[in-house]
């Protein structure tokens, strides 16, 4: 069943008094606990998409279902982590994790308990009581990630979570969300530019055009996890990948 239709959604914003198409009859769906990657080239549309499944932006035509139901605006099901950390810079790493449980007004002393355990997990032990001007740019967008998860949502949308790790803390990272995605099979759908990072984490991968973004392929990843960016099968799935993305890269430059 799918948890997440998007129908013949269309966006254009107005730049300089000129239209700029961004979304062009984008259909897509996402299943119930299924971990979905959006790959497309840069300023193709992928963040806009976000910002509209959550209620931040209204398209200009399309609809999106939620559990078969048509939603508009701020419907608090999605847990949204953007590209930019947002950590709010007078709360501690502690305070500001806890911003999701607060707004929804529970129990904190139990949130602060699974708050401690997620810090842990994501290697920020120690920096509870620091502020995000004390952080690198890396465990600033942990902690974000810590607060994303604290909302407890059963969707959530992650725009290049790891985007400004280092490869090893990536690599690492991307372990561990899958270990939490296993363990509460939420539905995730997750932007990245990184091809590997979309074979090693995602069950279905869909490739957007260059702006404006419509539907290019839809790739099945049907390999088991733990995945191996050595292994032959996952070797061509990221040729494949890279054949479709440097055409729409093409389109881009050429554009310009």
């Amino acid at each position: 069943m799918s948890k997440l239709e998007v129908r013949n959604l269309t966006q254009t914003f107005v730049q300089k008094a000129e239209q700029l198409p961004v979304l062009d009859d984008l259909n897509f769906s996402v299943d119930d606990g299924e971990f979905v990657a959006l790959l497309g080239p840069s300023g193709c549309g992928k963040s806009t998409l976000f910002n509209i499944i959550s209620g931040l932006l209204a398209p200009d035509t399309g609809e999106i279902y939620l559990n078969s139901e048509r939603i508009s605006g701020n419907t608090g099901d999605f847990a949204y982590m953007q590209q930019k950390d947002l950590l709010l810079p007078w709360r501690t790493v502690l305070r500001n994790v806890l911003i999701g449980p607060e707004i929804q007004g529970e129990p904190l002393d139990t949130a602060k308990e699974e708050a401690q355990q997620r810090l842990v997990q994501l290697g920020l032990s120690g920096f509870e009581n620091s502020y995000p001007t004390q952080l690198s740019g890396g465990m600033r967008q942990r902690v974000a990630l810590v607060r994303t998860l604290l909302f407890r949502k059963e969707f959530l949308l992650l725009d290049e979570p790891f985007g400004a790790l280092d490869a090893m803390t990536r690599t690492v990272m991307q372990s561990i969300l899958l270990d939490i995605w296993a363990e509460a099979r939420q539905t995730v759908l997750l932007i990245t530019h990184d091809i590997e990072e979309a074979l090693l984490l995602a069950d279905k991968i869909y490739v957007f055009t260059a702006r404006p973004a419509t539907l290019k392929a839809e790739i099945p990843v049907p390999l088991p996890r733990p995945r191996n960016v050595t292994d032959t099968a996952l070797i061509h799935l990221k040729s494949e990948l890279l054949a479709l993305l440097q055409v729409e890269m093409s389109r881009v430059f050429d554009a310009d």
